[in-house]
């Protein structure tokens, strides 16, 4: 998937996680308890927040100060959320910054109203809304709001739907449960276990996905995860490269960390693994392979889309069919070190190959017979280490790769998108002038005084720039190991199109003798089986796992692949 342009409003629509949980009985008075915040936007630090619960026999009350620079430009001077003890909102004040204009408000609620007086964008309200009586409040922009949310998820039902309140502009969402999952938290060597909410929300732009990961122990908030925009906000002591949230593990799981261009990569070793033993199971000879990449803007190891851990359900299905399986955090990502506002697909693909020289090296593996997995986006990655590192990798796996360059990309999919929406075919034309301009202006450097500063400091980037000129007919040109292009026919997000095409491209271009070409019926852009394969359906599959068809594609191809080379 294409990166997103995350703008401030945007942030109304990530503002909606939650669930309902039993009635809270009149809480003892206890100490204020103070937790900071780290703010990433594609894995860069754009700023924090300062978060302090209050409680005792009046109810809970949550407030929050905090800064976010561009793109979303805000600082919070003061929020202030006030719950009964039942959980029932009582009152909401703010006092924030959002591009240098001021935004004050006082929301008090009674019984399902909500009368809101301030200013907000510089103009005077005064406003009545109907809301739940149990409804959430989150005010935009502040994540703290979500304490109270993992506080209450601790009795959630799976698939129940509930309400949250967003100051005027967005009164009354509806959202719900997806799923409910333990898994653990990674420090260092440490781990702790961490509850996991899938939350599916309606709003204006369609259905959402969030994150939410909350201490099991103390139901307190650790992450907040909105992957359609890269949004991650992180309690400071899980922020650090030291830390990490296993959003998906396998048995035979290993963290290890592997030397790159200057720092180390946080990766996760999947081993087979002899479930009757308990332990990883031991080999008579080296083993083959994969190093699997993930889709872009996802940086971490897992790779997950949509609620589904696409990279991490891979190593698992490879380690299982007797291979070792090694996913990495993108640099500046989770554990691994690196600068990620200056990184390219050309830097990735340099990092995909440090870990497959490591693999090579090590006394368990048979350097000849490595692979690289990529998808998506990632696929580019991987075609990029094949043709850079042609000695070592024995294999390419692409799945639901882009066949066109970055700039045709771009374009296209925002025409996919621009189609879902209900606006004028005028309306429609001037977002697809602006995007062009943005591609041409990132491209040559030209240009960028017809385009607004916000759109600037999120497209002028380098990332962006590697994307728009990616070319994989050039690239493939320099690939000599045998190619496997897999898709899924009902992929809406790149289209099942591009599979021939790319095919096509690599028997031209490449020098590989050996390219196969498989297309997997019923299953989407994650992967996993659906029923239309668009979008929206995303939160409301069923099946969240890796379909059989595609896993057994994939080891059944390297399986003869790498016998041919023994």
């Amino acid at each position: 998937m294409v990166a997103r342009y995350c703008t401030w409003t945007l942030l109304l629509l990530c503002a909606v996680p939650g669930a309902w949980a039993q009635q809270a009985q009149a809480q003892q008075a206890q100490a204020p308890v103070t937790s900071g915040y780290t703010v990433f936007l594609r894995g860069v630090p754009i700023g924090r927040e300062d978060v302090t619960i209050e409680q005792n026999p009046d109810g809970i009350t949550i407030t929050g100060r905090g800064r976010l620079a561009a793109p979303l430009n805000a600082v919070t001077n003061r929020v202030a959320v006030h719950y009964h003890p039942d959980w029932t909102p009582d009152l909401l004040e703010l006092d924030v910054n959002v591009n240098g204009g001021e935004n004050t408000l006082k929301t008090s609620f009674l019984d399902e109203t909500a009368l809101s007086e301030g200013t907000l964008g510089g103009r005077a309200i005064r406003h009545t809304d109907v809301v739940g009586r149990s409804a959430f409040v989150l005010p935009n922009g502040f994540f703290g709001s979500y304490e109270a949310i993992a506080r209450r998820l601790a009795a959630a039902d799976i698939g129940s739907e509930h309400r949250a309140f967003i100051a005027p502009q967005l009164p009354q969402l509806s959202f719900r449960v997806s799923s409910v999952t333990t898994e653990r938290m990674q420090t260092g060597t440490q781990t702790f276990n961490v509850r996991r909410y899938v939350l599916v929300f309606t709003s204006p732009g369609g259905l959402a996905t969030v994150n939410l990961y909350a201490d099991q122990d103390r139901s307190t908030l650790l992450r907040l995860n909105v992957p359609a925009q890269a949004i991650d906000v992180v309690r400071d002591d899980l922020a650090s490269t030291a830390s990490r949230t296993l959003m998906h593990s396998n048995p035979g799981d290993e963290p290890v960390f592997i030397p790159a261009a200057g720092f180390n990569l946080g990766a996760t070793l999947t081993r087979p693994f002899d479930g009757a033993q308990g332990r990883p199971k031991t080999a008579a000879a080296r083993l083959p392979a994969v190093v699997l990449i993930g889709d872009s803007p996802i940086g971490d190891r897992d790779g997950v889309v949509g609620g589904v851990p696409v990279i991490g359900q891979l190593a698992g299905a490879l380690a299982e069919a007797g291979f070792l399986a090694v996913r990495f955090d993108k640099r500046g990502y989770g554990q691994s070190g690196g600068r990620p506002e200056s990184a390219t697909i050309s830097d990735f693909a340099e990092d995909m190959i440090a870990v497959v020289r490591w693999l090579a090296d090590r006394r368990d593996v048979d350097r000849d017979r490595i692979a690289v997995l990529g998808y998506g986006e990632g696929a580019w990655v991987a075609l990029q280490a094949a043709a850079r590192e042609r000695r070592r990798i024995a294999g390419v796996v692409s799945l639901a790769a882009p066949s066109v360059t970055g700039a045709e990309l771009v374009l296209e999919q925002q025409q996919q998108r621009l189609e879902q929406l209900d606006t004028s075919q005028m309306d429609r034309d001037a977002k697809i002038a602006l995007q062009r301009q943005i591609n041409a202006a990132v491209m040559t450097g030209k240009g960028w005084e017809a385009i607004p500063l916000e759109i600037r400091r999120q497209a002028d980037t380098p990332w962006f720039q590697s994307l728009l000129s990616f070319s994989p007919a050039r690239v493939l040109e320099d690939v000599r190991a045998p190619l496997l292009f897999l898709h899924g026919q009902l992929d809406r997000q790149i289209a099942v199109s591009h599979l021939d095409t790319i095919a096509e491209l690599a028997r031209a271009e490449s020098d590989s003798k050996a390219v196969a070409v498989v297309s997997v019926r019923g299953v989407n852009h994650l992967l996993v089986p659906a029923e239309t394969g668009a979008v929206t359906e995303y939160g409301s599959l069923t099946d969240r796992n890796v379909s059989r068809d595609v896993t057994a594609a994939i080891i059944g191809w390297l399986t003869k692949t790498f016998a041919a080379i023994r």
